[in-house]
C-alpha cells in the first residue's frame, strides 16, 4: 500500500489508475468500523476489480472552539497497517496546509441546507457539517472516486453529504455501509478509546436503551413522546448527560410525531471525555418498492432480477391482470363488459408463487397459467379489463394484503399511486415506444409466438398507453415522488444495478440487509 502526504503525489496515484477508485474519507483512528468499510469498498462491482483509496485527515473545520481537536486520537501508523490489511490500495494523510493552501480566510467554504443540519448534532455543533461537507467537497474534487463509501452510524452526515453531491452534480455515487458494533453492543467509534473501563460500561446504556425502544415499538407504542421520554430517562439513569433524543423522518430528518413506516430514534450523549452518539431505524413494516412504467418497458425482467438481488418478495402485480384476462376469454365473458367481468371476480383463486429454479409461476382457479397470459391475445386485451373499477378494486385489494408486512417489490401500472402510496422508493420505469416494441418482438420470438412488423407493435404500444393513461380509475401516471428512470441503450445488468443504488439510496443497510452471494 502506498501512503501519499501531497496533492501531487495524489495526483500522480490517480493517474496510474485505469479501472474504478473507491473512496473512504475518515480522520484516523481506524477501527473496525472503517475496516468494515474498506473491505466493502475494494469489492468488485462487475467493471473491475477498484483500487481503493483511503483518506486520513483530522479536520480542523470540524470543530468548534473547545471541542477535541487536539485530543483527537492519532496514529498513522496504526491507521496504515489497518487500511492496508483491509484491501486499501493507497493512503492519502495531507497536511492542513495541503488540503487548505490559502488558510481558513482563503477557503472556499460549502454549506448544506439548513434544514439538514439544524437538528439532531448540528443543534450543539452549528458549524460542524459545514466543515464536514466543505472537506469532503474538496477532497473528492482531489481524488475523483467513482464510489464514495461512508459509514451509517454518522447517518446525518450521510445525508447530508448525499444531497450535497446531489445539488452539486458531482459525478460520483456514495455507498452507505452498516453500524458496526463491539462486543459490548457500543457502535464502534474513534471516540470509544478515551473511555476507562467504568465509563466504557455506562456508555452501554445507549445501545441498550435504543434497543429498549425498540422492544416498546413491538409492544405497540408508536408515539415519539414515549420513546424519546422512555429512552431519555434510561440514559439519564444511567448517569450519561443527554444532548439530543430526536424521533426523525430519515431522509427529511424533520421530527416526527409517531412511527408510520421507516423513522429514524437518534441520540447524542457525553460520557466523561467523550460525546457518543447512536441511532436505531424504526419501522411499522418492512420496505416496500413500487415501480411502475407503461408496457413493453421491461419491469418484470428486471424487478424480479432485482428483488432477487436483495432478497426481497416479488409480487408481479401485471401477472396478475393478465391471468385475469386470460380467465375471462376462457369464460368467454366481453372483457369490454364490466358487468360480465365482475362475476368472475368471486371467489378468485389467483395465486403466485417461485417455481424450482426461482422463476415466477401464476395460477387463476387451479390453471396453470405461466406461458398463457403472455401471448398476443392476452395482451391485447389485459388494458381493456384493468380498467374496470371493480377489477382494480379486486385486485389492489388483495396486493395490499399481501403487502401488509412489506419486505417486496410491486411492480405494475399503479403501484406507486394507488396500491402502495407509501412505498419507499417508487421508480417510473420507461423507455422509448421504439425501444419497447424492438424488446417486445425479441420476446415474442423466444417465447415462440409470431412477430408483427416493429411498426404495427409500435402502433400497438403506443394505443395501449393511451388506453392506460387515459381510463378512469388509477389511470398510468408517474408519481410526484417517483424517480424517473429511462432505460434506453442500458443493459439489463445496468438497469438492475440503477435500482439497487436507488434502493439504497432510501433504505439504509441496517434496515434491510443484502443478502450474501
Amino acid at each position: 500500500m502506498l501512503l501519499l502526504h501531497t496533492r501531487d503525489d495524489l495526483a500522480a496515484w490517480r493517474r496510474r489508475q485505469t479501472g474504478p477508485v473507491h473512496f473512504v474519507p475518515t480522520m484516523g483512528a481506524l477501527h473496525a468500523g472503517h475496516q468494515q468499510l474498506i473491505r466493502r469498498a475494494a469489492e468488485s462491482r462487475g467493471g473491475g476489480a477498484p483500487a481503493v483509496l483511503v483518506s486520513v485527515f483530522v479536520n480542523p473545520l470540524q470543530f468548534a472552539p473547545g471541542e477535541d481537536l487536539e485530543a483527537y486520537p492519532r496514529d498513522l501508523a496504526a491507521d496504515a497497517a489497518l487500511a492496508a490489511a483491509a484491501g486499501a490500495a493507497a493512503l492519502f494523510a495531507p497536511s492542513v496546509a495541503e488540503i487548505y493552501p490559502q488558510g481558513e480566510a482563503g477557503l472556499t467554504r460549502v454549506v448544506p441546507p439548513q434544514a439538514l443540519r439544524q437538528g439532531l448534532c448540528g443543534r450543539s455543533r452549528p458549524q460542524h457539517f459545514e466543515g464536514v461537507a466543505t472537506v469532503v467537497t474538496r477532497l473528492l474534487a482531489l481524488v475523483q472516486p467513482h464510489r464514495l463509501w461512508l459509514g451509517e452510524k454518522d447517518w446525518q452526515q450521510l445525508v447530508i453529504l448525499r444531497r450535497v453531491v446531489a445539488d452539486l452534480g458531482l459525478s460520483v455515487r456514495i455507498e452507505g455501509c452498516a453500524t458496526v458494533r463491539e462486543g459490548d453492543g457500543l457502535a464502534c467509534s474513534s471516540r470509544n478509546r478515551r473511555l476507562s473501563l467504568p465509563q466504557r460500561q455506562q456508555a452501554a446504556a445507549l445501545p441498550a436503551g435504543l434497543a429498549a425502544a425498540a422492544a416498546r415499538l413491538q409492544a405497540g407504542e408508536r408515539q415519539a413522546g414515549a420513546l424519546t421520554g422512555g429512552l431519555t430517562t434510561q440514559l439519564e439513569a444511567a448517569g450519561l448527560v443527554v444532548d439530543y433524543v430526536e424521533l426523525v423522518a430519515p431522509h427529511s430528518l424533520e421530527p416526527l410525531q409517531q412511527v408510520r413506516g421507516l423513522a429514524l430514534l437518534a441520540a447524542a450523549v457525553h460520557c466523561g471525555p467523550s460525546r457518543l452518539i447512536d441511532h436505531l431505524f424504526l419501522m411499522s413494516r418492512l420496505p416496500i418498492v413500487a415501480i411502475d412504467g407503461p408496457a413493453g418497458a421491461g419491469k418484470s425482467t428486471v424487478t424480479r432480477a432485482f428483488a432477487s438481488r436483495l432478497g426481497l418478495i416479488y409480487l408481479d402485480t401485471g401477472a396478475m391482470y393478465r391471468a385475469l384476462t386470460w380467465w375471462v376469454q376462457r369464460e368467454g365473458a366481453d372483457p369490454a363488459d364490466p358487468e360480465a367481468v365482475a362475476p368472475l371476480l368471486h371467489n378468485l383463486d389467483l395465486q403466485l408463487s417461485s417455481g424450482p429454479g426461482g422463476e415466477q409461476q401464476v395460477r387463476i382457479n387451479g390453471h396453470d397459467v405461466t406461458e398463457a397470459i403472455r401471448s398476443p391475445e392476452v395482451t391485447a386485451q389485459v388494458s381493456v379489463v384493468a380498467a374496470h373499477g371493480c377489477v382494480r378494486d379486486a385486485l389492489t385489494a388483495q396486493q395490499q394484503a399481501m403487502g401488509h408486512k412489506g419486505g417486496l417489490v410491486a411492480e405494475g401500472r399503479d403501484i406507486g399511486t394507488a396500491v402502495f402510496p407509501d412505498a419507499e422508493l417508487k421508480v417510473f420505469l420507461t423507455a422509448t415506444v421504439a425501444e419497447r416494441a424492438r424488446r417486445r418482438a425479441q420476446d415474442l420470438a423466444q417465447r415462440g409466438f409470431g412477430v408483427p412488423p416493429l411498426a404495427e407493435l409500435e402502433a400497438q404500444i403506443a394505443e395501449r398507453d393511451h388506453l392506460d393513461s387515459s381510463r378512469a380509475v388509477a389511470p398510468l401516471c408517474q408519481a410526484e415522488d417517483a424517480i424517473e428512470l429511462v432505460t434506453d441503450g442500458m443493459a439489463i445488468e445496468a438497469v438492475i444495478q440503477a435500482l439497487v443504488d436507488l434502493f439504497r439510496e432510501r433504505v439504509p443497510e441496517e434496515v434491510w440487509p443484502t443478502p450474501a452471494p
